[in-house]
């Protein structure tokens, strides 16, 4: 039921339409209707669940690296492992994960667009991976005075510059992702420096997917205690994703919930790392309704079929005919 207020603003609802106030102006609009969900729009929507919850764990792995990121990293991330499922190598939608999907469209993520890593940090460069799984990073030659863009008024002859690598593993399957590392290269004011290898010492394991990202940090440096003071900021903290590798021998998929226990891993504990990922929730509730749904259709399909007798002909060869009962 609508009412009027004492400013003429009517609040309520009124049949099929709902009326409110919003800063000082009186909205109308329609009652939500509930809708059968079809199973095409019940797997979409499960996929871009699972893409948002797996992005979220992505950024969250990735804080030491990004330290600010800007206002849509959430939706710029998510919208990536989205397309990253849609142009999947294996897997039915809504019965697949990261696992399946084409790492390459993740590769050049910036965490902060307000200062691209490509255009701050103009430096060559290329990540691979040997047989025995360890990640190495190509940088190529570089000159701090003139491939560096710093921020306005920030002199780079009295300044550190630090160029951080770090690789994480990710098994979304079995919900923990893993820290194997960061290499650092700390440049002191103007300086150049030649092409090198940098290679991490911790393999990737078989059933892990892999990110590896590269930032940039700059310092100011305080002589009278040699202390160095982090500039960075959220206009300027440049940072992405430069490598990708997909797993070569993943999980198999939960199919129950999962509950990841560092003991689980001997060895590894002190690096392995819970998520807080739904997307094994979200399939396994998938599945349950599409078990439902077909199970529902089946029914009706018995239901709605005609019953059957049998009769015996002339012959003694026995037939079927259709006998179709009426209501009375």
């Amino acid at each position: 039921m609508a009412r009027i207020d004492n400013k003429g603003m009517v609040h309520g609802t009124a049949g099929s339409v709902i009326y409110r106030e919003y800063r000082g102006k009186n909205i109308i609009q329609g009652k939500a209707k509930k809708f059968k969900q079809t199973e095409k729009t019940i797997r979409s929507a499960t996929e871009f669940g699972l893409s948002s919850s797996a992005a979220a764990v992505i950024r969250e792995a990735f804080k030491p690296a990004y330290f600010f990121k800007d206002g849509t990293a959430a939706y710029r991330s998510t919208q990536l492992v989205y397309r990253s499922l849609l142009n999947n190598v294996t897997g039915e939608k809504g019965k697949r994960d990261l696992h399946d999907g084409n790492l390459s469209l993740l590769q050049g993520l910036d965490f902060n667009t307000n200062s691209k890593l490509h255009e701050v940090l103009q430096i060559s460069h290329s990540v691979s991976k040997s047989l025995e799984g360890l990640v190495s990073v190509t940088l190529g030659p570089l000159n701090t005075k003139t491939d560096i863009k710093r921020p306005k008024n920030a002199s780079g002859a009295y300044m550190k510059h630090r160029i951080r690598l770090i690789l994480v593993a990710f098994n979304f399957r079995e919900e923990y992702y893993e820290n194997l590392g960061f290499q650092d290269v700390d440049l002191e004011g103007y300086q150049t420096i030649e092409e090198q290898v940098i290679t991490f010492t911790e393999t990737v394991p078989e059933d892990c997917l892999a990110l590896v990202s590269m930032s940039l940090m700059l310092y100011s440096t305080v002589s009278q205690t040699n202390e160095s003071i982090l500039l960075n900021s959220a206009a300027f903290s440049p940072c992405a994703i430069i490598g990708v590798f997909q797993s070569e021998k993943p999980s198999d998929y939960p199919t129950k919930e999962f509950i990841t226990l560092p003991s689980h891993y001997p060895g590894r504990e002190e690096k392995i790392k819970g998520m807080f990922y739904k997307g094994n929730l979200l399939m396994l509730g998938l599945a349950n309704k599409t078990t439902k749904q077909t199970v529902e259709l089946n029914i009706k399909s018995v239901l709605s079929t005609p019953k059957i007798k049998e009769k015996e002909t002339n012959a003694g060869i026995s037939l079927k005919e259709r006998v179709y009962f009426r209501k009375q």
